[in-house]
């Protein structure tokens, strides 16, 4: 299971960002999601705090969306 992450802080789009931990792109402003066998589980707990969630190209690519 890997530490999921959600940036609290909106993109420019206004997608908060899914993140693993480790990623070279984590945020400093995150909030714990939980751990999770997939991203799709940990994008799907985002979705509980923001309604506009996207998954990281570089470290949740699988639930990455353009």
């Amino acid at each position: 299971m890997t530490s999921y992450y959600v940036n609290r802080k909106a993109q420019s789009n206004g997608d908060h960002e899914v993140h693993k931990s480790g990623c070279d792109y984590f945020p400093s402003d995150n909030k714990y999601l939980g751990e999770f066998d997939n991203c799709k589980d940990a994008v799907k707990e985002a979705e509980k705090t923001y309604s506009q969630v996207n998954g990281c190209y570089y470290c949740s690519y699988p639930c990455h969306t353009q």
